[in-house]
């Protein structure tokens, strides 16, 4: 059996003692990052029903199942991530890379409709726990999420997107106020403190 290493141990020690974990286990949220967007969502109010949206990076699904419900019968979201997701009501789920001109394809014709209202995207790299390296695929993450939205926002959509604060995080920021009129940074209670991660929410999409 192979030995875990201390931080290894010690993540999984605080994993199961997290009251996010907990509470979402309790609720039937599919992940304890449900509460980010949950606090987001009442600050803000980003989501609305009837909107089209798309979530990427979704698996396990916890943003889609909160999105799904906001959005109603009558909006459409759609999904995607590498990895496989267990079907969700009210989610049209596409395993792929969006970066591929297949899958993007796909994801439009899902939609049904050219241009979005809002672009979500929770996704992170694998951690390797070495700030050098994490750190440029946090960013390279998020300005991946930044050209899916550009090419996909209907003008004065928005964007939601995680990202780690560190080298790269003002130009990312400074990227994000070229498209958009306005950019708040924002931390939810969900979000460990002991970490980086932080997100930016892009308002008011500009088609420049």
């Amino acid at each position: 059996m192979t030995k875990r290493s201390k931080s290894s141990a010690r993540w999984l020690a605080e994993h199961a003692s997290d009251e996010f974990v907990k509470r979402a286990q309790r609720e039937g949220w599919r992940s304890r990052a449900v509460y980010k967007l949950e606090e987001i969502q009442r600050r803000e109010r980003l989501l609305r029903p009837g909107m089209h949206c798309v979530d990427l990076g979704a698996a396990p699904g916890g943003w889609s199942q909160f999105a799904a419900k906001i959005l109603g019968p009558s909006g459409r979201l759609v999904a995607t991530d590498i990895l496989p997701m267990d079907a969700i009501a009210g989610v049209e789920f596409i395993q792929g890379d969006f970066r591929d001109d297949a899958v993007f394809q796909q994801i439009l014709e899902h939609l049904g409709t050219p241009r979005v209202d809002l672009v979500l995207s929770d996704m992170a790299p694998n951690m390797s726990g070495i700030d050098a390296v994490d750190q440029p695929r946090s960013i390279a993450l998020a300005e991946l999420a930044l050209d899916f939205a550009q090419r996909v926002l209907a003008p004065g959509g928005d964007l939601l997107v995680k990202t780690f604060q560190g080298e790269g995080f003002d130009a990312l920021l400074r990227e994000l106020r070229r498209h958009f009129t306005r950019v708040v940074t924002l931390k939810p209670k969900a979000s460990r403190a002991r970490s980086s991660e932080i997100y930016l929410l892009a308002r008011q999409f500009r088609m420049v």
